[in-house]
């Protein structure tokens, strides 16, 4: 097994932790960083629902990845949710644009598993427990300022960011435009076919070999009465027949 070299926190914390042992340690339930160099130090998982005890893992313990499981080596370091109160992070920061506002809230983030450096964070609007909601991408660059729950940047809006998943109503309106473009160039494909048709109509002139096979005939359009022969009429024959 092979580790991938970008990984999201929240696709980490939703795999279950097992051991070399072959032992459950519980699913991941928060990170542990080092946000003044924006790094992923290790993470904590949870043994157990029904004991306070904590699980911290090193970054470097990770050693393989399935759909579900995250392989580990060694031995954890037990700790209280009390001290895991204490550990600095950025996740759920709120986000200030250069007036102080808030823009958004730091909800996840991309980092290396080989050094734990954070590549990017993800931004979300509105509550990221909505399904379908959008995302955008920060760079540790951009970030001027930090403290707890706090980060603060040049922004102005959140359109300044690449928008790293669009939400349904916005992945809709793209679909929708891109229908309209499509429909718009079959459009202009068809009156493009159209006007070349019409201008290569074969009835625009008569075929030259039918007009003299016209006049070989000698054939008239319009009747005309003199081409009917004059027959007397007989004495008894009634005038209206």
């Amino acid at each position: 097994m092979t580790l991938p070299d970008q990984l999201l926190l929240s696709d980490l914390l939703n795999h279950t932790v097992r051991c070399d042992l072959g032992l459950d340690h519980g699913p991941g339930l928060m990170a542990w960083m080092h946000p003044p160099v924006h790094r992923l130090l290790g993470w904590i998982s949870r043994p157990s629902a029904l004991r306070m005890s904590r699980e911290v893992w090193r970054l470097d313990q990770c050693c393989g990845l399935t759909d579900q499981q995250v392989f580990v080596r060694g031995e954890p370091a037990n700790t209280d949710p009390v001290l895991l109160e204490q550990l600095p992070t950025l996740i759920d920061a709120v986000l200030l644009d250069r007036y102080g506002e808030r823009i958004g809230t730091l909800v996840d983030f991309v980092f290396e598993p080989a050094t734990g450096a954070i590549r990017h964070y993800l931004i979300a609007r509105s509550d990221p427990r909505l399904p379908g909601s959008s995302r955008w991408r920060l760079t540790p660059n951009r970030i001027q300022d930090q403290r707890a729950g706090e980060v603060r940047t040049g922004l102005q809006t959140l359109d300044d960011l690449p928008l790293a998943r669009s939400s349904v109503r916005q992945d809709l309106l793209q679909r929708t435009q891109r229908w309209r473009d499509q429909l718009r160039d079959m459009g202009d494909r068809a009156g493009d076919r159209l006007e070349g048709w019409l201008e290569d109509a074969p009835w625009d002139e008569p075929d030259d070999e039918l007009r003299v096979e016209e006049r070989r005939s000698g054939a008239k359009e319009v009747w005309d009465d003199n081409d009917w022969p004059d027959r007397p009429r007989q004495r008894d024959e009634d005038p209206w027949v």
